[in-house]
């Protein structure tokens, strides 16, 4: 068996986290399920089936072993259904790598963060409480926040479907998001993260020729 980086257990488990149910399968607040879907569906996964109050499929992610779960105890007990999975295949919290929507990035961005706060979302916030800590993977699909003009509040905005500009450039964010989770499996979070959080350095533009 090939070394695993640090903070690995034997298998990972890849989280995504949404709402279940027709009504916010389109929701900004679902990226996490889409992008376990489209895991799946790369991988050749396993059937989903029901599991620890949610839907679990086997996949081998490369030469990685993984566990792909979406919750369906709805976001705000995510937590519920991860904790008791994890605990369960013995998987610790470095080994699992939780995929969600995040507002503080720009939509169509992909970003990785290991540990940290949950910064409002109520996904991640249930998972710490019943995991005990934070120390776990984050890929953060950027959503954005509301333009001044949107009707509603923060929980408005999540709960509502992508717009018909954002749906034409979702699949490429999508298939960003599912390559960092295959980054991860095959180089581990940190060289992951370094490629993933690097952003190329804007070209400065030709200085003018000196006049006079």
């Amino acid at each position: 068996m090939t070394a695993r980086p640090l903070g690995f257990t034997l298998m990972l488990l890849v989280v995504g986290l949404g709402n279940p149910g027709k009504k916010y399968a389109a929701n900004r607040h679902n990226v996490g399920f889409m992008v376990v879907d489209e895991l799946a569906r790369g991988a050749r996964a396993e059937a989903f089936r029901g599991k620890f109050s949610g839907e679990l499929a086997r996949a081998s992610l490369g030469k990685e072993e993984a566990w792909l779960f979406k919750p369906q105890t709805y976001m705000n007990l995510s937590g519920d259904a991860v904790q008791p999975c994890a605990v369960f295949h013995k998987i610790e919290p470095g080994s699992i790598i939780v995929v969600h929507d995040e507002l503080d990035v720009p939509f169509g961005e992909v970003r990785l963060k290991l540990g940290g706060g949950h910064a409002g979302h109520n996904g991640l916030r249930s998972i710490m409480q019943r995991l005990g800590t934070g120390d776990f993977l984050r890929v953060r699909i950027g959503i954005g926040r509301p333009a001044a003009d949107f009707r509603g509040d923060v929980a408005d905005w999540v709960l509502s479907d992508f717009s018909a500009g954002e749906c034409a450039e979702l699949d490429h964010c999508l298939q960003s998001a599912m390559k960092s989770v295959l980054d991860i499996a095959a180089r581990g979070p940190e060289a992951a993260m370094k490629t993933s959080n690097t952003r190329p350095k804007k070209s400065r533009p030709p200085e003018a020729p000196p006049t006079g």
